[in-house]
């Protein structure tokens, strides 16, 4: 890992790989809580099995969260170390033409994503923590759905996670090719497939957690 890490293009194809795995991450996730507007009994189910299964919770969670830290690290270090190297400014090589504002802002979107995460993990991951480990309360299959229903009653919260998310489908909408670009997944056959998918999941994914969000509020 640090043998990856020490050079700018170790640190952008180690970003990548994140990434990607946070890419399909996304979409298990999302699976899993558009159940909670399609079906609240499979919901339930499916949170149970999350919850509760010793793969998920003691081997792909702690994965799941290096990989978050990693990637918002490296993305970090690696603006930082950009802004460093580049002499002249954005502004003077005619930005607005040469790269788009979401391009030449990762480090922003990011950011709020980042302080996103810190309330989504509030909302959700430490009451799991306390209900389960600190409490200690007898597992029950069905309190998952009115868990996540009554998170979405208050229209600041709904109001914050759309913005979030919106924000977040900005801030695919340049990783996702980019991961693809610094893994070296280039070439004119497949880039414009590339390019076509990443734009709809740019779009797609966002929206199906607004989708969640905004049904859960008005379901009150």
């Amino acid at each position: 890992m640090a043998g990856l890490t020490s050079s700018t293009i170790g640190r952008k194809y180690a970003m990548a790989l994140s990434a990607l795995f946070l890419l399909i991450f996304l979409i298990l996730h999302l699976t899993t809580n558009l159940l909670s507007v399609l079906n609240k009994d499979a919901f339930n189910t499916a949170s149970d099995f999350m919850g509760y299964n010793p793969f998920v919770q003691f081997l792909m969670q702690p994965i799941l969260g290096f990989a978050v830290i990693f990637h918002f690290i490296m993305g970090f270090v690696l603006e930082i170390k950009n802004n460093k190297a580049r002499p002249v400014k954005y502004a003077a090589n005619n930005a607005a033409v040469n790269s788009s504002w979401m391009s030449r802002n990762m480090i922003i979107s990011g950011a709020v994503i980042l302080a996103f995460l810190a309330l989504h993990l509030y909302d959700f991951w430490l009451h799991e923590i306390n209900y389960k480990y600190v409490e200690g309360l007898t597992p029950d299959a069905e309190r998952f759905w009115p868990e996540l229903h009554e998170k979405f009653a208050d229209l600041w919260r709904v109001a914050l996670y759309v913005i979030s998310f919106v924000l977040l489908g900005l801030h695919l909408a340049h990783g996702f090719q980019s991961s693809f670009q610094s893994i070296g997944a280039r070439h004119p056959k497949y880039t414009p497939v590339i390019k076509a998918f990443g734009k709809w999941y740019s779009i797609l994914i966002p929206a199906g957690f607004i989708i969640v969000a905004v049904f859960h509020f008005i379901t009150q």
